[in-house]
């Protein structure tokens, strides 16, 4: 058993995630915060939209994405948003 300062990361403990997000994380397995730091959070957001919750919109991917780079979701979201748009040309975006 790792000692206390070894035990992993909460996904509650990164920025803009809480017990709702983190819960889709974990049904997509991503049950840590490295486990969620290791993968580009793009595409996390794109695995959540196909296979857990088709409504997402910019500000949850904002969330997602200042979860890893540590800002807050509101002050990235038309960024992100264009970048998403970028990578998956096509998409268009319901309400948030």
């Amino acid at each position: 058993m790792p000692a206390p300062s070894q035990k992993p990361g909460k996904l509650t403990d990164l920025p803009n995630i809480g017990k709702t997000t983190a819960a889709k994380l974990e049904r997509i397995g991503i049950r840590t915060k490295e486990d969620f730091l290791k993968r580009d959070p793009y595409e996390v957001f794109h695995e959540l939209k196909v296979k857990v919750d088709p409504t997402l919109c910019r500000c949850a991917l904002a969330g997602i994405i200042g979860a890893k780079t540590g800002q807050p979701w509101h002050k990235i979201t038309k960024k992100t948003a264009a970048e998403y748009e970028r990578r998956h040309p096509g998409h268009r975006w319901g309400p948030c």
